[in-house]
């Protein structure tokens, strides 16, 4: 076990999963806080240096996707919604409510750890510099200055929405993005919500950089919610 820095807080009111899930963090070297309602879990926030929130969403006192918006309001702390709800509507809310990432239960410890990971990472890089000039995931690059992009170090050509689109997902690497949040990035608050230009959109992307566009390795379906950028 290595010793980290960083302190998580489990806002969990099943003591048998909150148990479990501190253990976990404990075993990879985390400091953990803890919390069984949504009033200690923002009592909690506003006292200690807290990295990352886990955080459930059937709390006793009030709804945790009201915690998401309270903290959103005040902080960019990455919070990842560790919930039994498993319908899509229910993780695209707490998504676009500003939730950096969604775990059903029940999950294994090897999940949960990869998704701390990946939210730790995307929190050091946006803190690390206040405006990225590159970005790259395994063979693909992009180049935010000259707006270019570049696959096994070749540019290839994508329309300026594509490549707004491609930018979006590398300013958010690791994120699960909401249809309706890219849609709303991309063609503006007015648009509305059909996403059949945002999937002819997505193909198009996705036929110039994945090698098989079924199969995509680094745009992923993140199915009846949105699209994640992988972090590998």
């Amino acid at each position: 076990m290595t010793l980290r820095n960083e302190k998580i807080l489990v806002v969990e009111d099943d003591t048998q999963i909150r148990n479990f899930i501190c253990y976990a963090l404990k075993q990879d070297g985390f400091q953990v806080e803890t919390a069984g309602t949504a009033q200690n879990a923002l009592s909690t926030l506003v006292s200690e240096p807290i990295d990352l929130m886990l955080l459930d969403l059937g709390l006793p006192d009030f709804d945790g996707m009201e915690v998401i918006t309270k903290v959103r309001s005040w902080s960019e702390l990455p919070i990842i919604v560790v919930s039994a709800r498993d319908q899509d509507k229910e993780k695209a809310l707490a998504l676009d409510n500003g939730a950096d990432d969604y775990l059903t239960k029940p999950f294994s410890a090897t999940e949960l750890m990869a998704r701390i990971r990946v939210a730790l990472r995307h929190l050091y890089k946006a803190g690390s510099h206040t405006e990225q000039k590159e970005a790259h995931v395994g063979d693909l690059s992009i180049d935010f200055e000259k707006r270019l992009v570049h696959l096994n170090g070749s540019e290839i050509h994508v329309t300026p929405l594509e490549y707004n689109l491609l930018a979006l997902f590398f300013k958010n690497i690791g994120k699960v993005l909401t249809t309706q949040y890219i849609l709303r990035e991309i063609y503006g608050i007015g648009y509305g919500t059909d996403t059949q230009a945002l999937r002819a959109l997505m193909a198009g992307l996705r036929r110039k950089i994945e090698k098989s566009p079924a199969k995509p390795r680094y745009i992923l379906t993140e199915i009846g919610v949105g699209y994640r950028l992988t972090d590998e």
